[in-house]
């Protein structure tokens, strides 16, 4: 399947990555919407716990972005040269950076905890399981191996989903 070249970068999925960055870009920017807590206690225990899980979405994107190499494309279409990587923390996940961003935009509803951030949250991790969905197809398509893969690494949570 030859990719690049020819395929225009909307047919290699960058509609997928718009919709991302206007989600991400709600989640940090957008109203917050209703305070889903109200104990000062509460709020303070669950923002010391979103800056922790932050940091760990954090390192768990830049290991991802590592692993993946020359791989690394923001478009859910695999670059013409790409490579399977099943190692590193990719042999948790099929797909670590998108569960890297999910941790993150855990944590920051930790630390705002609004009704608005839980719902662009929850449309967030629906946005990822539809690309994912669609970069799998290219993926299958480009190796064979990759159904083995699919049937021992979960998708999106290491060995959840």
């Amino acid at each position: 399947m030859n990719s690049s070249p020819h395929k225009s970068i909307f047919k290699r999925g960058a509609w997928y990555v718009v919709v991302q960055g206007i989600l991400i870009g709600l989640i940090l920017f957008g109203p917050q919407g209703s305070p889903l807590i109200s104990s000062e206690t509460l709020i303070t225990i669950l923002q010391s716990c979103g800056i922790a899980i932050g940091l760990l979405a954090c390192l768990i994107m830049v290991i991802a972005a590592i692993n993946l190499g020359k791989n690394l494309t923001p478009l859910p279409c695999p670059k013409d040269d790409a490579v399977l990587i099943q190692t590193g923390l990719y042999r948790y996940v099929r797909h670590p950076i998108y569960f890297g961003v999910l941790l993150a935009a855990l944590a920051w509803l930790l630390i705002f905890p609004g009704l608005y951030i839980l719902a662009y949250s929850i449309c967030l991790f629906l946005l990822f399981d539809i690309k994912a969905r669609r970069e799998e197809v290219w993926l299958v398509e480009r190796f064979s191996s990759y159904k083995n893969y699919q049937a021992r690494v979960k998708k999106l949570i290491p060995g959840v989903y």
